[in-house]
């Protein structure tokens, strides 16, 4: 299926590692100019830079500048801006939901929620400058399965999805989309690496990173599939929603979860 994503230009927030990685390297494989914001590169991402020409802003996107500058950098280097992919975000756990400070509510949302507000209002104007555009927010299973130790990052997803909502409703009649998808589970350094969910798991049932995410995770977390999701397939789903295929999808949260969220709401 082609995707049309051949020289349009696309923003990646996070994209260093990740979800974020697999959609910067899906992205570049189809055709695209790639403007990834973090605060520093990785390997990985070094890799696409030297393969797929992609380019790396430095940039804290946690503040208030920081997003404005990730697109101005973007529409320099390539005249305007396509598709926006808001993508980053933080997650700092607790033993209870009364055991987060205001400081990390309010870091939590800076990095969750507002650098996408932030991102979109920077972009806006550059998508209309090209006609249209595509925005797809990475929102979470969480924003509908809040838990008390990550409520944080539970309320934040959850007003990243309202917001895209909104953004839809009042974008779509001048060509810019606006979908969120959802992932549940995924097999990310935010589970993987060192003092990662999964190391957390593993050290409390006495057995491996690799058990908690083969087994412990799909069996515990009711995942229909059996198994929890990986970045590319995160990655298929954002590309799709952000090629013309998506045409005169808007306003859409679709989750990808292995079968694990039972309800209809």
């Amino acid at each position: 299926m082609e995707l049309t994503l051949k020289n349009k230009t696309a923003v990646v927030t996070g994209g260093s590692k990740g979800i974020g990685l697999a959609i910067t390297a899906a992205l570049a494989a189809e055709g695209a100019s790639v403007v990834v914001g973090s605060r520093g590169s990785t390997p990985e991402l070094d890799v696409l830079v030297a393969e797929r020409g992609v380019t790396v802003v430095p940039v804290d996107l946690a503040t208030a500048n920081g997003p404005a500058e990730l697109i101005r950098a973007a529409q320099e280097a390539y005249g305007g801006v396509d598709i926006l992919v808001n993508n980053v975000g933080a997650s700092e756990p607790a033993e209870s939901i009364v055991g987060f400070t205001d400081e990390q509510w309010q870091r939590i949302f800076d990095v969750t929620f507002f650098s996408a507000v932030r991102s979109v209002r920077a972009a806006i104007p550059a998508m209309e400058g090209r006609g249209g555009g595509a925005i797809v927010n990475i929102g979470s299973l969480n924003a509908r399965l809040p838990a008390g130790m990550i409520a944080p990052y539970s309320a934040a997803k959850a007003a990243l999805s309202n917001f895209g909502k909104a953004l839809s409703e009042e974008f779509a009649p001048k060509g810019i989309r606006v979908n969120t998808v959802s992932p549940g589970p995924v097999r990310t350094p935010l589970w993987t690496a060192p003092g990662g969910f999964a190391h957390m798991f593993a050290d409390q049932a006495g057995t491996t990173v690799d058990d908690v995410m083969n087994r412990m995770l799909p069996e515990t977390m009711g995942i229909t599939t059996g198994r929890i999701s990986e970045p590319s397939e995160v990655a298929d789903l954002v590309l799709f929603l952000a090629s013309d295929r998506a045409g005169n999808i808007t306003g859409a949260d679709y989750v990808i979860d292995g079968g694990m969220l039972k309800s209809l709401a």
